[in-house]
């Protein structure tokens, strides 16, 4: 058997409800600070809840990102891409790499396609561009990447639901480790929109409050908006060009439940299954993983479902891996929340600091993991990403550090 080329990441970039910018995500994170609050993309009165995680407007610098010609969707994607090329030392462009997008998203810019119906029911279509009905594509976020970059490989956008940011991941590490590209941007986007809310607000999942995933009285979880990008390389090409190195990807895993087209699977089988096979891939044992960042979206069934999965992965021993999760910063991204929170841990990895999960109260005593409760200094060679999504898709992420582990 081949051996598998060592992957790196050489830049990275993000949109949340935390600001433009990998940079406030890490602040926010490091502090426990949750940006889940009341928000404006549209009017959310007739429904049960009322906070989400909204991206804020564009900062001024960046105009193109302010125009309407682009969905928000397409707008994150776009922002995130070119943080990510700057990090990496390859801001002007990628029209002469062989290059690749890897994205993953879940509704695409469906909030435009809802403003446009909206508009046609009104009967003021003159108010709206109809270039953004193009923009209700799930794979219009890749494709405006791409011709933005001037990319001519492999543009592929993955739609399983809330692993598709992590399965998108694992699209490039494939690319890459067949040679079929030699840079990959790998991410998601996705913007807040009614379908989302309403069908969320209807399964009765989402909480009146910001979510606060594993905690004993938990009552669901919230939305958010953004993207996140990894710029993915071979390690003998990005070290030949002078790239910085800023962490490593190891390893990938999915895995299907077969389960329920909405509930995981009680004992977390299938999740449990992705973790073993991007272990495999790894060719690490579980004791070398230090940090969890948990898919914990804070319901019921899935916070329950996820541990029970670590612990067919790790035994005993997940009670002592310190473990938290992004989502009650920022909120559930969705399509995107597998590529935002492989970004959150590599910054944990890069500080070696571990990040609290936002909100209080107790662990629930059914799933007893160690949830990081304040930021605090560790050694971190080996973190694993997780993303749990409808339909029984699940994918884990395995980083490690820059220097290798």
């Amino acid at each position: 058997m081949s051996s598998r080329p060592a992957l790196v990441v050489t830049g990275w970039g993000a949109v949340s409800a935390c600001g433009w910018g990998a940079s406030p995500l890490g602040r926010a994170l490091g502090a426990g600070e949750t940006a889940i609050a009341p928000f404006t993309r549209f009017d959310h009165a007739g429904y049960e809840t009322h906070v989400a995680g909204q991206a804020p407007d564009p900062p001024v610098g960046v105009e193109p990102l302010r125009r309407r010609r682009w969905s928000w969707a397409e707008r994150f994607g776009l922002a995130a891409a070119h943080e990510a090329l700057q990090e990496a030392r390859l801001p002007g462009g990628l029209g002469a790499a062989r290059a690749g997008v890897f994205f993953g998203s879940s509704t695409g810019g469906m909030f435009e396609a809802e403003e446009l119906y909206r508009a046609w029911r009104g009967r003021c279509l003159d108010r709206a561009p109809l270039r953004l009905l193009a923009a209700h594509r799930v794979s219009a976020p890749a494709d405006a990447v791409a011709r933005s970059l001037g990319v001519t490989g492999p543009v592929e956008t993955v739609s399983s639901a809330c692993a598709s940011g992590a399965l998108a991941i694992g699209l490039a590490a494939r690319a890459l480790a067949d040679e079929r590209v030699d840079v990959a941007l790998a991410g998601g986007a996705d913007s807040l929109c009614r379908i989302t809310f309403g069908g969320f607000n209807a399964l009765r999942s989402v909480a009146a409050e910001p979510c606060r995933p594993f905690r004993a009285d938990r009552s669901g979880l919230s939305l958010g908006e953004g993207a996140a990008v990894l710029v993915l390389e071979r390690e003998e090409s990005a070290r030949a060009r002078g790239a910085p190195v800023l962490g490593r990807l190891l390893g990938v895993g999915a895995s299907a439940d077969a389960h329920h087209m909405t509930a995981p699977h009680p004992e977390g089988r299938g999740a449990t299954l992705a973790v073993e096979r991007a272990l495999a891939q790894a060719r690490l044992e579980p004791s070398r993983v230090d940090f969890i960042n948990a898919h914990g979206t804070g319901t019921e069934l899935n916070d329950l479902a996820e541990y029970r999965a670590l612990r067919g992965a790790f035994g005993q021993r997940i009670g002592t891996i310190p473990l938290t999760s992004t989502k009650g910063s920022i909120g559930h991204l969705l399509g995107s929340a597998g590529a935002i929170e492989a970004v959150a841990t590599l910054l944990a990895l890069r500080d070696q600091r571990l990040q609290p999960t936002a909100g209080d109260g107790e662990v629930d005593p059914q799933a007893p993991v160690r949830l990081v409760r304040a930021a605090a200094p560790a050694t971190i060679r080996v973190a694993l990403s997780m993303s749990l999504g409808f339909g029984g898709c699940n994918a884990a992420v395995l980083l490690g550090c820059a220097e290798g582990q």
